[in-house]
């Protein structure tokens, strides 16, 4: 029984170390092979998770704003400004620790009315008049609204004339409104009040995007051989749920972090990209609030009659039924329509650029930078379309995404477009191609020839606002570096505009989000060497329907205003 027992013992310790030598001697191949094995294995498991990555989203903490206290800290002169800014833009509306209504007893559009007042001291309306329509707001119980904060709309119009203006809203905070409007033309004129929003969806609406900067999600791939997964990124992110990859740009200290990958390096990102958009943001009451046809862009009706007829000025100097001296009115927009065609009223003269000739000869010799948001991609795709000698080259960018360039070789033409950094809710980004516009600034050497062109609102409407005041911020210092450096370099910026709202559209892009940070960007702005298109009156005032890329006809007046910018209309000197 021994013998037999250390026969195998022997056998057993033969075996043993005759796979321990074989080991040794493949022990690099073992190891490529269960490399390639954890890979294949790995590669599953990461499209798995990237394919869920929309339902493991980070949790937020819903009583602290910690989004705003990120970046770089704000010297005192900063902070008085973010104060002004912020005190600027407040919004009145229900009274202090009112408690949520029901929708009966929200603001209604088909129970609330407008009235136009009477002239003071004459029956007879004249250019030059100021137009005043007293707004009343009903609950849909009929009941009148003891209080302010709805979002209204106001625009005087004649179809007949091709005419439009903005008017201007004045709160006075127990439920009616005025709004006024500047006599710009002869003949008939209309006034149309719009609901956009209750002061009760207001108040959601500043909620969410205070405690809810998370509701719109980013993402990115990493990718190393054949590892790859997708991470969440923000620009607030909370730090206690997992590692954080942190991307905050050297020069201006504008944060941006992903969750760390688990298997992969920070420096292994290849892209950027939208991830999504989070649903079931409202509560059943709120959603009550958000109802396309019901209180969402619903028009008001007027009290008797909502036309007037303007007639020519008293003293009968001027009869020019398209111009008026804008110091006669107490409320002065930045144009109108007349025509179709916008005119301005800040003393530029509009020009229009109706050929591609007109256009080839006022851009000649002109480098034009573009960077921004899809609005002002629209503009480099309005000049590709509309000048046959301005060729578009093939850089293999993504489509909508850029960066884009066009020339024109035979006037001399340069003409290039690049989206701003993060955040930014495009389709795909290439890390590499993630610039920030105050960096591209920096980089340009300036000059009478260059043309610069900005459009930065429309993917910060889910932040603080103090968020956006502080890129604007760095673009204004790197705008100000330009033009001490480069004088004669031509700024111009394109302000926000009006767009189509439903329920989902409002809760991340609403007008009055629009509204508040085209607001900071036209303060931030003023007095400033830089000269700007006002998107957002050239939209509301115009009769097409809103849309967040505004149509052909809005488009080319943008475009007419800024050539007029570039090339002004030189004064004939009398002989």
């Amino acid at each position: 029984m021994c013998r037999n027992l250390s026969k195998y013992a022997l056998l057993f310790l033969f075996l043993s170390l005759s796979g321990f030598i074989f080991l040794l001697r493949n022990i690099h191949t073992v190891e490529n092979w269960n490399c390639h094995a954890m890979s294949a294995f790995y590669q599953l498991q990461t499209r798995i998770h990237s394919s869920l990555v929309s339902v493991n989203l980070p949790t937020y903490n819903q009583n602290l704003t910690f989004c705003t206290h990120l970046g770089q800290k704000p010297s005192p002169e900063d902070e008085l400004e973010d104060h002004y800014l912020l005190d600027s833009i407040q919004w009145p509306g229900p009274p202090a620790h009112f408690a949520p209504p029901s929708l009966r007893q929200t603001s209604d559009p088909v129970h609330s009315l407008f009235t136009i007042l009477p002239n003071k001291e004459k029956r007879e309306w004249h250019i030059g008049d100021q137009l005043e329509a007293l707004v009343q707001i009903h609950d849909f119980q009929g009941r009148p609204k003891r209080y302010g904060g709805d979002f209204l709309l106001a625009r005087l119009h004649s179809p007949e004339l091709g005419a439009g203006v903005t008017g201007t809203v004045v709160d006075h905070r127990n439920g009616i409104y005025s709004a006024l409007f500047p006599l710009l033309w002869v003949g008939p004129a209309q006034v149309e009040v719009t609901l956009v929003h209750s002061s009760e969806a207001v108040a959601v609406l500043k909620h969410l995007r205070e405690h809810r900067p998370d509701r719109v999600f980013f993402k990115s791939l990493f990718r190393l051989g054949f590892l790859s997964e997708t991470t969440v990124c923000n620009m607030c992110l909370p730090s206690d749920q997992h590692p954080l990859c942190n991307y905050t740009d050297l020069y201006t200290g504008e944060p941006w972090y992903c969750y760390k990958p688990k298997m992969l390096s920070c420096d292994t990102r290849i892209n950027h990209a939208k991830g999504g958009y989070l649903k079931h943001l409202l509560t059943n009451k709120e959603a009550l609030l958000f109802q396309s046809g019901v209180n969402i862009k619903v028009q008001i009706h007027a009290l008797g009659k909502d036309r007037i007829i303007v007639l020519p000025p008293e003293d009968n100097v001027e009869k020019e039924s398209s111009s008026v001296k804008t110091e006669s009115v107490q409320f002065t927009p930045s144009g109108y329509y007349f025509k179709d065609s916008w005119r301005p009223l800040g003393g530029v003269v509009m020009r229009h650029f109706n050929e591609s000739a007109a256009i080839t000869q006022c851009l000649r010799n002109k480098v034009i930078n573009m960077y921004g948001d899809s609005t002002v991609r629209q503009w480099f795709e309005y000049f590709i379309t509309s000048v046959p000698e301005m060729k578009e080259i093939n850089l293999h960018s993504p489509k909508n995404v850029g960066p884009f360039m066009a020339v024109d070789t035979t006037h001399n033409i340069l003409l290039k477009y690049r989206c701003h950094g993060p955040p930014i809710r495009f389709s795909t980004v290439l890390s590499s191609e993630l610039r920030y516009v105050s960096n591209e600034l920096d980089g340009l050497s300036g000059g009478p020839n260059t043309v610069v062109v900005l459009s930065i609102w429309a993917h910060f409407s889910t932040f603080p606002v103090e968020v956006y005041i502080r890129r604007l911020r760095h673009i204004r210092r790197a705008l100000l570096r330009l033009l001490g450096r480069a004088p004669g370099t031509l700024v111009v910026i394109r302000s926000a505009n009006l767009q189509a709202l439903d329920q989902e559209v409002s809760l991340y892009n609403s007008d009055w989000y629009s509204l508040q940070l085209d607001t900071v960007l036209k303060a931030m702005f003023r007095g400033l060497d830089v000269l700007m298109v006002d998107a957002w009156e050239m939209s509301s005032a115009h009769h097409l329907p809103h849309a967040l890329h505004p149509p052909q006809a809005i488009v080319q007046n943008m475009i007419d205003m800024l050539l007029s910018y570039v090339c002004p209309e030189t004064k004939r000197s009398s002989k």
